[in-house]
């Protein structure tokens, strides 16, 4: 069996998808999760719950779709405050 790289898995999710990536960083390593809204020959990026990240494909150690998150419930009682 033939393992794909991150960025293969990524570029076959296209744009739109949401997405978890994994990539170094000084001292260690760093994940991003979010929405892929571009993905271009030098790099990726994604869009964060804290704003857009790019990550350039070198520093890429990881990568590939995820579902989208669970739908939020809804408090008891309505969410109505008293």
């Amino acid at each position: 069996m033939t393992s794909q790289s991150p960025e293969s898995r990524l570029r076959e999710a296209g744009t739109g998808r949401r997405a978890v990536v994994r990539y170094r960083i000084p001292g260690g390593l760093t994940d991003a999760l979010g929405i892929i809204t571009a993905l271009d020959p030098d790099s990726c990026t994604l869009e964060t719950r804290s704003g857009a990240v790019t990550i350039p494909w070198h520093l890429v150690t990881a990568g590939k779709p995820v579902p989208d998150p669970p739908a939020r419930r809804a408090r008891p009682g309505g969410g109505m405050l008293a």
